[in-house]
């Protein structure tokens, strides 16, 4: 996210608005409902986590118990079950 100085983009009219609720903050403008991107959808993150969590599955199902799962994918024994009770579910 990089900052665009709003006297670059807004008409006088907008600005002077805006100013009369807030004046020399930063203002963060969200992006409207429709042009909101999911996450993972810019980057490749959701592809690998669906990867990750398949294998971790795989290999539970192989016979390596959830704690050792944990240990080898650094992550809390809490979270090794939950992905192993979500892709139980979506089987």
């Amino acid at each position: 996210m990089s900052y665009v100085k709003a006297t670059d983009v807004l008409p006088k009219e907008v600005l002077d608005l805006i100013q009369k609720y807030v004046e020399g903050e930063y203002l963060y403008i969200p992006k409207k409902e429709g042009n909101r991107k999911t996450w993972g959808q810019t980057t490749k993150s959701k592809e690998k986590t669906s990867s990750r969590n398949a294998d971790i599955y795989k290999i539970y199902e192989e016979g390596v118990s959830a704690k050792v799962l944990s240990e080898m994918y650094y992550l809390s024994l809490k979270s090794i079950q939950r992905i192993i009770s979500k892709m139980k579910n979506e089987i």
